[in-house]
């Protein structure tokens, strides 16, 4: 099984058909800036007009449609059909953009895309020009997948067929992509990449059948799990860590990481772990991708610094040197864990907005927050980052350096 759903398949089915009717599309667009905090007042007056399960999945559809806003955007969103499953593991529109855009540049032209959920990723393929086969074992994911190819002007570039991937034969394809169910049932997220659907194994076989494969995995992935062929990315998106990918095909053993929006791109170089030092008049915080990718010791000599502790992945430095892959702050002041100390300077600096970081601390930063500033002290802001220093658990505080 490659999609798990709690759902009755043949439940979302009815649904998703009943909704492409002609009656289904005109509740959608009655529906489509509906408040949510009126909704039993809408349902109760479309009800009069509408059968009552036809207006119950055009108003479960708009909600999903609005939560999906965020990943696809708002134009998107609003044309899409989406199942609860599918919203929360479809692949942001960013990301899948750039993965398509990364099979573009290697001169592909079309794509098995296994396990391909509502279709996120094959859109973006198909909008970079590209031609996929798209598949999934479930039949209400298809026929999800298919209604937003059609939706989206796309179906001409997307064939969207209802199998089992490992029964799919990609030998006429120019690559794989490979998006394995990591959430179970009644159990949640999966770790251990044998256990995703279909498993890292057999992904990486199929990767390695076609001349150019990427296979998405979790973000967590320990880097003594990465097949030796692979290549592996890690990307962020607003400084939010959404996943990684391995890629086969390009460079083997090589590590990245991409931010976006951009992209920007951040390859490493094999360098050794950076130096401890004392702390200077700046800390830089890596973006996620970046420490995920283990390249801190690039961020390192980007700004001529050294880390704080061996073990924290905060890099310190006595000059400002911009870049892209970290956030950079001024520490203005550094202190032994204690909050009573913590709060009596807050209280002198006059601090009314605190943002509290962590990194190396038991301590919960909301928990913090409240302790050291029940109430705001002042109009002005300030940053403090729970830490250790050369192993003694340590407060920074300081703010985004200009």
């Amino acid at each position: 099984m490659v999609r798990v759903s709690s759902f009755s398949p043949s439940a979302d089915a009815r649904a998703l058909l009943a909704l492409l009717t002609p009656e289904g599309q005109t509740l959608l667009d009655a529906l489509r800036d509906h408040d949510p905090a009126r909704e039993l007042a809408l349902a109760t007056r479309l009800r009069r007009e509408h059968p009552a399960e036809l207006v119950s999945a055009a108003l479960a559809q708009a909600r999903l449609r609005q939560r999906a806003a965020a990943k696809f955007g708002p134009e998107d969103a609003a044309r899409m059909y989406f199942t609860p499953n599918g919203v929360e593991q479809a692949t942001r529109t960013s990301v899948a953009a750039h993965r398509a855009e990364s099979f573009r540049a290697l001169g592909v032209r079309s794509v098995a895309d296994l396990c391909c959920g509502i279709g996120g990723d094959a859109i973006a393929l198909a909008r970079a020009g590209i031609s996929v086969l798209a598949v999934d074992r479930d039949p209400a994911t298809c026929a999800v997948a298919r209604a937003n190819a059609e939706a989206l002007g796309l179906a001409g570039l997307i064939d969207v067929r209802e199998a089992d991937v490992t029964e799919v034969d990609t030998a006429a394809y120019d690559a794989v992509f490979v998006d394995p169910a990591r959430r179970s049932a009644g159990r949640g997220r999966i770790f251990d990449p044998e256990n995703y659907s279909p498993p890292l194994s057999w992904a990486v076989s199929a990767a390695l059948s076609a001349p150019h494969a990427a296979l998405k995995i979790a973000p967590g992935i320990p880097h003594e799990a990465i097949p030796p062929g692979a290549e592996a990315e890690w990307i962020s998106d607003g400084g939010d860590v959404k996943e990684a990918v391995l890629w086969f095909g390009t460079e083997p053993g090589r590590m990245g990481a991409t931010l976006l929006p951009g992209p920007r791109r951040l390859v490493g170089r094999g360098l050794p772990d950076p130096g401890v030092r004392a702390v200077g008049r700046y800390l830089y915080e890596p973006d996620g991708a970046v420490i995920r990718a283990h390249l801190v010791a690039e961020v390192a000599e980007e700004v001529g610094g050294g880390l704080i502790d061996e073990t924290i992945a905060y890099v310190t430095a006595d000059e400002l040197r911009p870049t892209p892959y970290a956030s950079a702050y001024e520490i203005t002041d550094r202190l032994p864990f204690n909050v009573k100390k913590l709060k009596a300077l807050l209280r002198e600096r006059e601090v009314g907005v605190l943002t509290v970081k962590k990194r190396g601390s038991a301590v919960e930063p909301e928990e913090l927050r409240r302790k050291v500033m029940p109430k705001p002290f002042g109009k002005r802001s300030a940053t403090v980052f729970l830490t250790r220093v050369g192993g003694a658990p340590t407060m920074l505080v300081g703010s985004p350096a200009r």
